[in-house]
């Protein structure tokens, strides 16, 4: 043990930004139980893992742990590198916290990260929890960036962003929920396809037209609705979801308050909105177990 302390003691005189971005992975890959259930939470492929993995092995010259059917196995050493690894990144989020605390003043970076289109839900909760937490310093910088749910939480685990906004279908026990609101959404068509001027009574009709579905995770209950059409385009976002229903060929789900632009002009309607419709729960997601510096602390309480 004191020899595996020397060695641990070496490592740290000459850690990296690099070898901390490889703890998190590590740190993850455990809290995973194995590559495999790594793979989305880390957002790259299980060779990606193995390889990084490795590389922090080298780097720290000792064999964190072993691969098997059921997940991967610390050794002592891993476990030792573990309990440590814990410390630093509890020790980073501590800095962070009492630099905010200098002057007893919030100053510091908040990193926001939101699916796009939550601009145009009528709650506005995120737009005046932002208003008060600029109010309350002009040393607060806040950042804010538009991405994928499947990103975002790639950030969160890597500590690129503290807080995240996206539909929760499918959660995860490495993160905590705060719920902010439910989008509801229904199958919409442009003022230039045949359906918009038909009445709603043909509902077989709609698994033999042009349908786009998301790329996104999605629960039971929507693959199902998605399984009645006949989806041959896909798209990222609504934006492009979106772009693809105003082209007047295809049919596809929208939240209600984001298509109420296009409705409101005549340019789309909902189809059979009392049978393709569901709701999805937008909620605020910060990485579990770990605390949170008082910028954050303030945001989540506006929020709530």
């Amino acid at each position: 043990m004191k020899k595996l302390n020397n060695r641990r003691k070496s490592i740290i005189n000459q850690i990296t930004d690099f070898d901390i971005k490889l703890i998190r992975l590590f740190k993850t890959v455990v809290e995973c139980g194995s590559y495999t259930a790594a793979e989305p939470v880390l957002g790259i492929t299980k060779s990606a893992i193995s390889l990084q993995m490795s590389d922090l092995e080298k780097r720290l010259n000792m064999k964190l742990c072993h691969r098997g059917r059921g997940g991967i196995t610390l050794t002592d050493e891993g476990e030792a590198v573990l309990e440590s690894a814990d410390i630093l990144l509890a020790s980073i989020e501590q800095f962070r916290n009492d630099v905010n605390q200098i002057n007893n003043e919030l100053r510091g970076e908040l990193n926001i990260a939101l699916v796009n289109n939550l601009v145009t839900q009528p709650h506005m909760k995120i737009t005046r929890a932002l208003k008060h937490i600029r109010k309350m310093s002009e040393k607060i910088n806040i950042n804010i960036t538009m991405s994928m749910p499947a990103d975002i939480e790639k950030g969160l685990i890597d500590g690129r962003f503290h807080v995240g906004a996206f539909p929760t279908n499918n959660k995860s026990n490495n993160f905590d929920y705060r719920a902010l609101y439910s989008e509801n959404y229904f199958l919409y068509c442009s003022h230039e396809h045949p359906f918009f001027s038909e009445s709603d009574q043909e509902i077989e009709r709609l698994k033999h037209t042009n349908a786009v579905i998301t790329r996104h995770r999605m629960s039971p209950e929507v693959s199902d609705l998605y399984q009645q059409l006949k989806c041959t385009a896909t798209a990222s976002d609504h934006e492009g979801i979106a772009f693809l229903i105003l082209t007047g060929t295809y049919i596809g789900f929208l939240p209600q308050h984001y298509a109420d632009y296009w409705c409101a002009k005549g340019q789309m309607r909902p189809l059979f909105p009392e049978v393709f419709n569901f709701s999805s729960d937008i909620s605020l997601v910060t990485k579990s177990g770990l605390k949170h510096n008082q910028i954050i602390n303030k945001f989540i309480e506006l929020i709530e």
